[in-house]
C-alpha cells in the first residue's frame, strides 16, 4: 500500500548488543575507522591498475528511511579497496561465526560484486595496501556478469604440511538468484559457519544453499576427464555421400555456345579523359551480357545440374567411442604422496582481524549497510531486526497497492484486461446473474459477454497502437459494456414485472370462469 502518513517507519540506527567483533551502519556518516586503498593492482594496465573508485556515505536514492545511511561505491569501470579492523581477531575455536550485512544494487548491476573479505591476521598486513592478492581467510558475497548470477561463499584451506592454500568453493545454490539482483531492494546476506563443520548461506534470512564444508566445498582438478565417450579422432568424412551431385542423365542443350564468354566488355564505351593508367592502371570497358547469348540456350563452359544425392545421409558428426582417458566420474580422494594430511576439522580456519571489499564493477551507487561479525546466532538476528528488517518494511510500505499493481502492469500490457476479466470480474457478475435473474435475462448475458469477450481478444492483438491509448481505449469500452448490460438487465426488469401484471389478471379471468362469472367479465 502506499506510503502515508498513516504509517510511516522511523528509523532509528541498530545497536549492537551482545558479544560481537564488527558493526557498521555507517550513520555517523564518516568513514572513521574504515581505510581506503592506495595501492595499484599487479598485471593490469597502468590505466586502470589504480584502486581509485569512490567511495561515499550516503542515503540510498530513493531511501524510504530517512536518515538512514550507508557505504556506496560511486564509481564506474574502477578498482575499489576499502577495509576496516575488527574489535579483535576472530579465531575459529568453539563458537560458530555469522557474517551479515546488507546490499541494493540502486542501479541493477551490469557485471561486478558486492562480496566481502574477510582478511587473514598476518603479521604484515596493511590495509592501505589491500589489494586483490591480499589474503583473506573467506571470501561471501553477491557477483554477477551477464547472465551468470553468483553468490561466493569460499574459504582458504592451508596444508599443514607443505604451507599450500587452496580455495574451496561451496556448491552453487539451487535457488533462482536473480531477484536479488534486479529488484533494486535491500537484502540480507548472512553466511553462518558452526564447529561441526556445517554451513548455511541465507539471503534475507532465507537458507538458499547449506552443507558440510567436508563433503560441499571440493572442486575437482582442472584436468579431471569426466568424459565417458568421446569423438573418434580417426573417423572421417563420406566424401562420396554430398548433400548434392552432378545429374548424370542431363545432355548439354543444342546450341550451347562452348567459346562464348557470357560476359563482354562495352563495345560502345570509351574511356574517360582524365584517366590515368599511371595511377589508375590499365583502363578495361565494363562488363555487359553478351548479345550471341540471348538467342543461345547458354554460353561458357557447360555443367551438369546439381540435384539431391539420395545417398546423402545428413550432416556428419564423428561417431562416439570409449574415451581412452575416461577416469570415472570424479569424486575426493586419498592418495599417498608427501603432502597428504587429513584435516577432520576445516572449520579451524586461518584467523582474521579486518574486513575489506575489493571490488570491480561496471555499475555504481552499489548500496552496503549493516555489516555485523559475530559467534552468536542470536545477537545477528537481533541487529537484523533493528536494521534491515526495518528497512524492508519501509520498502514494502512504500510499494503500490495490489489493485494499482495490476492496473499498472494492464496499462504497459493491454491484454491483461481480459485475465482480469475472466479471473476476477466474469465470475462475480456469474454468481449474481445466476443467483439473482431469471432465465430470460442469463440467456442473453451469455451472448453479451461472448461479445465482450471475443472484443478483448481482438482489441489485445491491436499492435500498431499505443500502449496508453490501448489502455485508455480498453477501459472505455469496458465501461461501455458494464453500461449496456446494466440498460439491457433493467429493460428485462421491467418486461418481467409487466409480465408478472399480466399473469395475475390471467389468473383472475380463470378464476370467474370457474365461478361462471365469465360472461359478466367479458
Amino acid at each position: 500500500r502506499p506510503q502515508s502518513k498513516s504509517f510511516k517507519v522511523t528509523y532509528k540506527a541498530p545497536e549492537p548488543r551482545g558479544e560481537h567483533y564488527f558493526a557498521e551502519s555507517f550513520d555517523r556518516d564518516t568513514l572513521d575507522g574504515w581505510v581506503m586503498s592506495i595501492a595499484k593492482k599487479e598485471d593490469t594496465d597502468e590505466d586502470i591498475a589504480k584502486y581509485d573508485g569512490k567511495w561515499a556515505v550516503e542515503e540510498m536514492r530513493d531511501s524510504k528511511l530517512p536518515g538512514d545511511k550507508g557505504l556506496v561505491l560511486k564509481s564506474r569501470a574502477k578498482h575499489h579497496a576499502i577495509s576496516a579492523q575488527l574489535l579483535r581477531p576472530f579465531a575459529f575455536t568453539t563458537k560458530p561465526l555469522i557474517v551479515q550485512y546488507e546490499v541494493n544494487f540502486q542501479s541493477g548491476i551490469d557485471c561486478g560484486g558486492a562480496y566481502v573479505k574477510l582478511l587473514t591476521q598476518t603479521p604484515d598486513l596493511d590495509l592501505a595496501q589491500f589489494v586483490d592478492k591480499t589474503p583473506y581467510t573467506i571470501m561471501f558475497g553477491p557477483d554477477k556478469c551477464g547472465e551468470d548470477y553468483k553468490l561466493h561463499f569460499i574459504f582458504r584451506h592451508k596444508n599443514p604440511k607443505t604451507g599450500e592454500v587452496e580455495e574451496k568453493h561451496a556448491k552453487k545454490p539451487d535457488a533462482d538468484l536473480r531477484t536479488y539482483y534486479t529488484d533494486k531492494k535491500t537484502h540480507l546476506y548472512t553466511l553462518v559457519l558452526n564447529p561441526d563443520n556445517s554451513f548455511e548461506v541465507l539471503v534475507d534470512q532465507t537458507v538458499v544453499n547449506s552443507g558440510n564444508l567436508l563433503t560441499d566445498m571440493t572442486p575437482a582438478p582442472e584436468d579431471w576427464d569426466e568424459r565417458a565417450k568421446v569423438q573418434d579422432p580417426d573417423a572421417a568424412k563420406d566424401e562420396d555421400a554430398p548433400a548434392q551431385i552432378a545429374d548424370e542423365a542431363a545432355v548439354k542443350p543444342e546450341g550451347w555456345l562452348d567459346d562464348e564468354p557470357e560476359y563482354i566488355g562495352d563495345p560502345d564505351a570509351l574511356k574517360p579523359d582524365d584517366w590515368d593508367e599511371d595511377m589508375d592502371g590499365e583502363w578495361e570497358a565494363p562488363q555487359v551480357p553478351n548479345p550471341k547469348c540471348e538467342s543461345a540456350p547458354g554460353c561458357g563452359e557447360w555443367k551438369r545440374p546439381m540435384v539431391d544425392n539420395p545417398n546423402y545421409k545428413g550432416k556428419w558428426k564423428p561417431p562416439m567411442i570409449d574415451n581412452p582417458n575416461y577416469q570415472g566420474v570424479w569424486k575426493p580422494r586419498k592418495i599417498p604422496n608427501p603432502a597428504f594430511f587429513e584435516d577432520l576439522q576445516p572449520f579451524r580456519m586461518s584467523a582474521f582481524n579486518a574486513v575489506g571489499l575489493e571490488l570491480w564493477s561496471m555499475t555504481s551507487d552499489i548500496f552496503f549497510d549493516n555489516f555485523f561479525i559475530t559467534d552468536d546466532r542470536n545477537t545477528a538476528d537481533r541487529w537484523a531486526t533493528e536494521g534491515w528488517a526495518l528497512k524492508k518494511s519501509a520498502e514494502s510500505a512504500a510499494e503500490p497497492g495490489l489493485a494499482t499493481q495490476m492496473l499498472s502492469a494492464a496499462e504497459e500490457r493491454p491484454w491483461l484486461w481480459v485475465v482480469y476479466v475472466l479471473t476476477v470480474a466474469l465470475p462475480v457478475v456469474l454468481i449474481i446473474v445466476f443467483c439473482c435473474t431469471g432465465k430470460v435475462f442469463r440467456t442473453t448475458l451469455h451472448r453479451r459477454v461472448g461479445e465482450l469477450l471475443f472484443f478483448f481478444f481482438f482489441f489485445s492483438k491491436k499492435k500498431k497502437q499505443t500502449k496508453k491509448k490501448s489502455f485508455i481505449n480498453t477501459n472505455q469500452a469496458v465501461r461501455h459494456y458494464i453500461t449496456d448490460v446494466e440498460h439491457f438487465r433493467s429493460a428485462v426488469t421491467t418486461q418481467l414485472n409487466s409480465s408478472v401484471v399480466y399473469q395475475e389478471r390471467a389468473e383472475q379471468l380463470l378464476r370467474e370462469q370457474d365461478s361462471g362469472g365469465l360472461l359478466r367479465t367479458a
